[in-house]
């Protein structure tokens, strides 16, 4: 698949780099994993040859031979002896970068604490200490984004504020989800794009495997999805349980619930016959999971609270694969296929709101993006957009066909929205339906 996108981030990537040539720069760069951050790096530094150290769960000396023949392969240098520390590998780095202008990235950076926690605090030490006459382009990855923020911005932790960058790669968004089908399908229906939104979530390594598979409609993406043997059968617990670690199983029953509807912690709690709390504040805090969501302008922070997974290649991992894997022990693919053919008008429905969100935050035309429902869950408004310098607010029903669409009972949604919050009643208000003809 051709490199599309990420215009901004190979732009900053190479003022970054432009700027090393004169002082040390320190760039930390994150997002989730498969979502393209080392591809785009090195089609950023295409230009130049770079030193690049990928960080396995394995012995430092291990590691530190491996990156020595990075070094020797990359600079065509002497080796220099056995090393055993990375911090002589890094100090040895820095100390070249005086001379000549180096890019370091060093992938799965977070992963240095699985090795020797030490080297954090060595590091800092190395740069605090020569970074002043460096001309260093570092960079490090990490997937763990709530690691890689405490390593960076945790007053306890050595790196604190070391970075002079920090940059988060997020999924494609809509439009470029959009570009990528048409390239590859010029003929596509509102159907495909929806599918590939809905199964990929925009994640890089998600597209890339459909497109390149010739994957190009909702059957076809849907046929690969769940073929024998698939990529994207066992990506979910590939992913995450290196990270859950043993309690895997409670997390993945949580996440599987919230998937399937059941989506507040009462519910959770009455299903799986214990106390969540601890579990889910880690889905939400550490692993950036899952997402506490309530009604535009709930006061109270308890009350009311719905939660749902923020990764939609996730959200449907775990609400038809993994939900359903005794039927890929059994064999039966063909009759996985069957369950999401099923329920798939319903799952994709609420998709398509997320779509239209993502939408209008890549457009930036609002100032506020939300949703609201009652108490009693009787109404429910799927999207208001605000923009409170213009003092104007839209009401938004969204249904995957147009005839589905009830602007007679979307107002009377609206009237409630109003009696309960008192909320805009001097703005601009309207009202409209949006379906998947206006993706």
């Amino acid at each position: 698949m051709r490199f599309l996108d990420r215009e901004y981030e190979i732009g900053k990537l190479q003022e970054i780099r432009k700027l090393s040539h004169r002082s040390a720069q320190f760039t930390v760069l994150t997002g989730r994993r498969r979502i393209g951050k080392t591809s785009l790096v090195m089609k950023a530094y295409e230009d130049e040859a770079m030193l690049y150290f990928f960080v396995t769960r394995s012995t430092e000396s291990v590691l530190c031979e491996e990156f020595m023949e990075e070094l020797t392969s990359v600079l065509q240098i002497p080796i220099l002896g056995k090393v055993e520390r990375f911090a002589d590998i890094f100090d040895y780095v820095m100390d070249l970068s005086k001379s000549r202008p180096l890019t370091l990235l060093i992938d799965e950076f977070q992963d240095f604490s699985r090795v020797n926690s030490a080297i954090f605090s060595q590091m800092q030490k190395i740069w605090d200490k020569k970074k002043g006459e460096s001309k260093i382009n570092l960079i490090v990855c990490g997937s763990v984004y709530s690691m890689m923020t405490k390593l960076f911005r945790d007053k306890k932790e050595p790196l604190y504020g070391r970075q002079t960058e920090f940059l988060k790669i997020e999924p494609f968004t809509p439009s470029v989800v959009k570009e990528i089908l048409e390239y590859h399908n010029p003929m596509y229906g509102k159907e495909d794009l929806l599918a590939l939104y809905t199964y990929t979530g925009g994640v890089a390594k998600y597209v890339e495997l459909l497109m390149d598979a010739d994957a190009t409609t909702a059957q076809k993406m849907l046929e690969r999805i769940v073929a024998k043997n698939s990529y994207f059968l066992y990506e979910g617990k590939s992913m995450l349980i290196g990270e859950f670690g043993r309690d895997y199983g409670r997390y993945f029953d949580i996440l599987k619930l919230i998937a399937t509807g059941h989506n507040t912690r009462g519910d959770i709690e009455g299903i799986l016959h214990s106390e969540v709390s601890g579990y889910m504040t880690r889905l939400e805090n550490d692993y950036g999971l899952i997402a506490k969501n309530k009604p535009m302008f709930q006061k109270s922070a308890n009350k009311n609270i719905v939660y749902a997974i923020n990764d939609l290649f996730l959200q449907f991992w775990f609400r038809f694969i993994y939900k359903y894997n005794y039927f890929i022990e059994a064999n039966a693919y063909g009759k996985l296929a069957e369950i999401v053919r099923r329920d798939y008008e319903t799952y994709s429905g609420k998709v398509l709101e997320r779509w239209f969100k993502d939408v209008m935050k890549e457009g930036g035309q609002f100032t506020h993006i939300d949703s609201w429902w009652d108490r009693k869950g009787e109404h429910e408004v799927d999207i208001i957009a605000v923009d409170d310098l213009e003092r104007r607010v839209t009401f938004y029903e969204v249904k995957r066909q147009r005839s589905e669409l009830d602007m007679n009972m979307l107002n009377e949604k609206v009237q409630r929205f109003m009696e309960v919050t008192g909320e805009y009643g001097k703005y601009e208000v309207s009202q409209a339906g949006l379906c998947m003809d206006d993706m």
